[in-house]
């Protein structure tokens, strides 16, 4: 399986001044033809050259040329084994020393990127929420099924335990309990005997940990029994033991659409301390008219708020902050729900979301800067909104201290209906 993956690599030169097409190609040819590849090369008056190089094996390397400047190598090969990868290291190597004795003096940046490996047994490239692609450690197909509902993936990561993907979309890893602590209030909430409704949440994560505070009753919803069945055997150190049954002392797992049963529990005056939507995240699209997920959101937002005690929370993820107007579009939804409402926002770090660093400095006080702010780092930055039309947050990079690093934080909702107050 490995064997028949396909390695794609990457050398750039940025050159200074506009780059003599025909130089370089003469000079580069001399590397190319020592590995006895054959030449095919286009030529555009204009546009620079094309040369492409192939193997007898059947690797093959592009070599394109723009005139004003840009160099780049593209080298494709489906050895996989280490004297393979060597040869391959061997000739970017040699390309590059070729390139910095014909151009020294001109070369403004050399770029080589890790290799991609496209078609492996093991797909480790994720893309962000907003658009970016992530190369994650995974070295382990832990689970992968086919659902009625969607495709369920749990990979393991070396720095991230194990992750659940649900239809390419990273949901949740074992190490992302940050996550979890944010939807519930960020420690701030007292769900000692009350009563807690959680929609989807399949990953068992939410529930574990109400669970652990003496809630009355939680009952969770979630639509897919093999998620639960693949997070129960997989994800246990996220979900614990609370997903081997559906029903405990202080909770239930009902295996159902969400959407009849609050409509069920509206009808039967059934209400809640806290509803927590677990279910997706803001949408990307920017078209909250046509798209069938906003439509979705709205009406779980107006479900939920029919089912809210008149001192009730209701707790939602967002998406990721460099999505500025996805999440503006949803601010604008709140104010076409049935019952005006009010709401507060949190900015937090998900591990799994993006590869985190860790630093160390020594600073005069281990505190944000804004000095009305004294929350501690790990559990965020918030701001209190009105409503709709408020200006943003500030960035998170421009309030937190260099002892600190947020790589691609998420945001998440607390809704207050007026009768909250």
């Amino acid at each position: 399986m490995a064997a028949a993956a396909a390695r794609h690599s990457t050398l750039d030169f940025l050159l200074s001044a506009p780059a003599d097409c025909n130089a370089v190609l003469k000079g580069l040819q001399p590397v190319f033809q020592e590995q006895g590849m054959t030449e095919t090369i286009h030529n555009w008056e204009d546009h620079g050259y094309l040369a492409t190089y192939i193997n007898k094996n059947g690797s093959f390397s592009n070599l394109r040329i723009y005139p004003h400047g840009l160099v780049l190598v593209d080298l494709q090969s489906h050895s996989d084994d280490i004297k393979g990868r060597d040869e391959i290291d061997h000739l970017l190597n040699k390309i590059e020393e070729r390139m910095k004795q014909l151009f020294h003096s001109s070369i403004k940046r050399v770029k080589r990127l890790p290799a991609t490996v496209r078609g492996g047994a093991i797909d480790r490239y994720w893309p962000t929420a907003d658009g970016r692609l992530v190369e994650y450690d995974i070295d382990e197909v832990v689970y992968d099924e086919e659902s009625p509902y969607q495709n369920i993936k749990i990979l393991h990561s070396k720095q991230f335990g194990n992750i659940l993907i649900l239809s390419g979309d990273v949901n949740l890893a074992e190490s992302d309990l940050a996550y979890t602590q944010a939807i519930m209030g960020s420690g701030k909430e007292d769900f000692t005997g009350k009563e807690v409704l959680i929609l989807g949440g399949g990953d068992g994560g939410i529930l574990y940990e109400i669970v652990k505070l003496k809630p009355k009753m939680v009952t969770m919803v979630e639509i897919d029994q093999m998620v639960i069945d693949g997070c129960r055997k997989y994800m246990r150190k996220t979900c614990g033991d609370v997903l081997d049954n559906l029903k405990g002392e202080c909770y239930q797992v009902l295996i159902e659409d969400c959407v009849p049963v609050l409509k069920r529990y509206a009808k039967e005056g059934r209400m809640f301390d806290y509803v927590i939507n677990d279910l997706t995240a803001v949408p990307i699209s920017t078209s909250p008219e046509e798209d069938s997920t906003w439509e979705f959101l709205r009406l779980i937002l107006d479900l939920s708020m029919k089912v809210l005690k008149h001192d009730g929370k209701y707790f939602t993820q967002g998406n990721c902050i460099n999505l500025a107007e996805a999440l503006t579009l949803y601010e604008e939804q709140l104010g076409r729900l049935y019952c005006p409402v009010e709401f507060s926002k949190e900015t937090v770090c998900v591990p799994s979301y993006m590869e985190f660093s860790q630093l160390w400095s020594i600073p005069p006080q281990d505190k944000l800067i804004n000095p009305g702010n004294e929350k501690s780092r790990s559990q965020g930055l918030s701001q209190d909104f009105q409503g709709p039309g408020q200006a943003a947050p500030p960035s998170p990079q421009s309030l937190i201290p260099s002892t600190c690093l947020c790589l691609c934080p998420f945001t998440l909702m607390i809704i207050f209906p007026p009768w909250s107050k």
